[in-house]
């Protein structure tokens, strides 16, 4: 008797699920990653294994078959506190301090004017001793002290919060529902079901929104560790959609809310405008512009009102911090490897402008996120970060584009936070390189999928089937 390939891929997104509840639960943590390695190793493994049984099953059964994966993928994030990162607690203590009407960029956490708001979640007690007369403790991987000798989960106590304005207002609309990293994980988890909603509507339910919807990545760094980068990749996808739509004021608003969420979501604008140097700027293209630039400018301008150029916060010092100024030069490893430090930045602006201009001149606007990939992923190839949940965007991109590939970015900088070094980040990063330059070029000798497939469903959009045409997902690839 003939198995199923439905029931097959669900088995093994069930080991999926099973594996990442172990890796949340059992596997280690930043202060322990020994055992963090065999479990993303294994998790990555069980994911390949589900997107390729996942080609065999039917058209009509892949919607639903993707959307159910990934609340369950999701769900499993939720089984335990951050495990890998404690910038949730940041987000809570901004929540907590716009709502007591304070702006969060007017006081580092651990300035007496904020202590008032301290508590034992963000602020654990520690007892005192003859060692510590202001108390012991405050060993765990999120913990450490403040000036005044307080112990702390929040990261960077001593300095200003970094995030802009949108990201702000979202930690300030979790206040209802708590202030704990718990609430950031539920909100975590609906932006990442949202987000696989999001692509099944784009894609017209097709198998390539899988590449977020069941991604391990997403259930350790949109879902667990909460980052906020996920509400940037849900807006950034919904305003491509937008654009390919032709709703220009509609998308433009929605690329600008991505910015003033994280600012990455900037780099998918070239995207949206995609192939302008090949023809006459259009009303769509300014009105585009406009509204991505309207929407960003007038986030900041509450803000800017309470607490004027602090609104910058911490972020060039955090610049500075992550080996971005000359110098101290710890990014663009790949181009490190083959140029003085003080050439690399140059060079990267270089390589960047040039996917730029091939982006705006050969681009194809009906395929916005393509461009948009191609530069979102190539600034992260040459600046190497450190952070693999910057790549979120990225995953939510390959998985509107079908390109898998890209999923290497992700996994280069989630090595790298990992084992650290300049050597790891030259290794990963290079890999993740070679990854998408081969199956590019594979790609290039290969015949182009059928246009429906790349092409946007819903009201508006030009999509045909073919009668009759298959029901194993061969028009469907992750190309």
């Amino acid at each position: 008797m003939t198995v199923r390939p439905a029931l097959l891929c669900s088995l093994a997104l069930a080991a999926l699920a099973g594996c990442l509840a172990l890796t949340f639960t059992t596997g280690g943590t930043l202060g322990d990653r020994t055992p963090l390695y065999g479990w993303y190793a294994a998790d990555a493994a069980l994911f390949a294994a589900a997107l390729l049984l996942l080609r065999r099953v039917p058209d009509r059964q892949v919607a639903r078959l993707v959307l159910a994966g990934g609340v369950l993928v999701a769900a499993t994030g939720l089984l335990a506190p951050p495990r890998t990162s404690d910038d949730a607690y940041r987000y809570g203590w901004d929540g907590k301090v716009q709502a007591a009407g304070v702006s969060p960029y007017a006081y580092p956490p651990e300035d007496p004017a904020l202590a008032r708001l301290r508590d034992p979640g963000r602020f654990p007690a520690s007892p005192p001793s003859p060692a510590s007369p202001t108390g012991g403790g405050c060993t765990g991987w999120d913990e450490r002290r403040t000036a005044d000798g307080a112990c702390t989960r929040i990261n960077r106590p001593a300095v200003h919060t970094i995030y802009p304005p949108l990201a702000e207002v979202w930690f300030l609309l979790q206040r209802p529902f708590g202030d704990g990293v718990r609430v950031a994980q539920a909100a975590g988890a609906a932006l990442a079901t949202a987000t696989t909603g999001a692509l099944l509507a784009l894609t017209g339910g097709r198998r390539r929104a899988a590449l977020w919807a069941w991604c391990p990545g997403v259930a350790v760094w949109a879902v667990n560790d909460a980052h906020v980068d996920t509400l940037g990749a849900l807006l950034a996808v919904t305003g491509l959609g937008l654009a390919a739509r032709r709703r220009p004021a509609a998308a433009g608003a929605a690329l600008g809310a991505a910015t003033a969420v994280k600012l990455l979501p900037a780099l998918t604008l070239p995207g949206a405008l995609s192939g302008l140097l090949a023809r006459r700027p259009t009303r769509r293209d300014v009105l585009l512009c406009t509204a991505a630039a309207g929407v960003f400018a007038l986030s900041y301008l509450p803000y800017i009102a309470a607490s004027g150029t602090g609104v910058l916060g911490y972020l060039p010092g955090y610049l500075r911090e992550e080996g971005y100024q000359q110098g101290h030069l710890e990014r663009f490893g790949l181009l490190r490897l083959l140029l003085p430090d003080r050439a690399a930045p140059w060079a990267a602006a270089a390589l960047l402008a040039a996917v730029l201009w091939r982006v705006l001149r050969h681009g194809d606007p009906r395929q916005p996120w393509r461009g948009a990939l191609e530069v979102t992923g190539t600034a992260l190839l040459l600046a190497a970060p450190a952070y693999p949940w910057y790549a979120l965007l990225v995953v939510a991109l390959a998985a509107l584009d079908g390109r898998w590939e890209w999923l290497a970015v992700p996994a280069a900088g989630q090595v790298l936070y990992l084992a650290g070094g300049s050597d790891t980040q030259q290794l990963a990063y290079g890999a993740a390189a070679l990854t998408v330059i081969a199956v590019a070029a594979h790609r290039s000798r290969t015949p182009a999928p059928r246009p429906e497939a790349d092409t946007v469903s819903g009201p508006g959009s030009r999509r045909s089937a073919r009668p009759g045409g298959s029901r194993t997902g061969s028009r469907d690839r992750y190309r």
